[in-house]
């Protein structure tokens, strides 16, 4: 099979810190010739993902994904339309895409959906015709008001995570400083709790440097430190050596790589229950599920009794790229055999008692 993937232009592929969906991208795309597929790539014009590539704009590596001009945008997506007419199959990562392609009469065209079915992005999604449309994750697709082609969780190169031993002495944060991602309540909850807290987050927006000056760097302290953005080498180090991942969303995060990051590494996961969390983190086994700030520094004091080795092994089975290629590839294959399949939206999974 001939696959064409669009990521979008802001960073390139894969980034060099922050950047979920470059990341999984590059994944995708080397696991894809991994299994013996053809792959063209259209990216950022820094982009390192060995694989062939037409060239976007020049991304940034302190760019945010979305920092991207239209204008440039809409150029990249245009000449990753016009380079692939011989591929079989366009699978589109950027919001609008779809809608800027100028043959309906090409390659089948599907599009994942990495960002919330909201009142902004929702009516893009309902406006596309011809194109099939994935979900991230079942609460997700529970949300979209849109038949959806299918579910398919994020994957992650488990083999090149290095397991951590847990006994740094602390628990870790990883994210984007927004409220959404809860940083503040991440400080305010290992303060609670009397552990020490390890902050890693990218922090390169105006609205997130206000956000960190205004609500989280007053809580700065001897033991709540904010290191600045990791790269994944030192990102890996930070979080394996934590004995919990902190995170408190705030908002109801479509999937949340930060979680299988973090198990890959055998570190449990404290989360509040909300968006993707209940299908990335079995409650009890693999992590702690609960609401409110003593709830959380209570499940932090409790989480030592979870076994890392069953962390890894939920990653292994649930989130290798292996399987997120597989399940990509039997979704291709079932496009080419027809029209976009639509599946009614499914209903999220029933969230633990906390």
């Amino acid at each position: 099979m001939y696959i064409g993937l669009i990521a979008p232009p802001g960073l390139p592929v894969p980034p060099p810190a922050y950047g979920g969906t470059e990341s999984v991208v590059d994944r995708l795309a080397r696991g894809l010739v991994r299994a013996g597929h053809r792959v063209l790539l259209a990216a950022a014009a820094d982009s390192t993902c060995p694989v062939p590539r037409v060239g976007g704009t020049e991304g940034a590596a302190g760019s945010s994904p979305v920092s991207a001009d239209a204008v440039d945008e809409l150029r990249h997506v245009i000449t990753g339309y016009a380079a692939m007419g011989e591929v079989d199959v366009v699978h589109d990562h950027t919001l609008t895409g779809p809608l800027c392609r100028f043959s309906r009469s090409g390659p089948a065209v599907v599009t994942t959906a990495h960002g919330p079915f909201d009142a902004t992005f929702g009516p893009v999604y309902r406006a596309m015709r011809d194109v099939a449309v994935l979900a991230i994750s079942h609460h997700q697709a529970a949300t979209a008001g849109i038949p959806l082609a299918g579910v398919i969780h994020h994957g992650l190169d488990v083999e090149s995570v290095p397991v951590g031993r847990g006994d740094g002495g602390y628990a870790s944060f990883l994210g984007r400083m927004s409220p959404d991602k809860g940083p503040r309540e991440a400080a305010l909850v290992a303060r609670a709790a009397g552990v020490p807290l390890r902050m890693a987050a990218k922090l390169r927006e105006p609205a997130e440097r206000e956000y960190f000056d205004a609500r989280v760097k007053p809580l700065l302290c001897s033991d709540v430190e904010f290191l600045g953005e990791l790269g994944s080498v030192e990102k890996f180090e930070l979080v394996g050596n934590s004995f919990a991942l902190l995170n408190p969303m705030q908002w109801a995060e479509p999937f949340g790589l930060v979680m299988i990051e973090a198990l890959a590494t055998g570190t449990p996961v404290v989360a509040t229950p909300v968006g993707s969390a209940p299908e990335i983190v079995d409650d009890g086994v693999t992590g702690l599920l609960c609401s409110g700030s003593l709830p959380l520094a209570a499940a932090l004091l409790d989480i030592a009794q979870l076994d890392r080795a069953a962390c890894r092994e939920a990653v292994v089975q649930r989130f290798s790229t292996e399987r997120m290629v597989g399940e990509h590839l039997r979704f291709y294959d079932e496009l080419l055999r027809g029209p976009a399949p639509r599946r009614p939206a499914v209903r999220t999974p029933a969230v633990p008692a906390s």
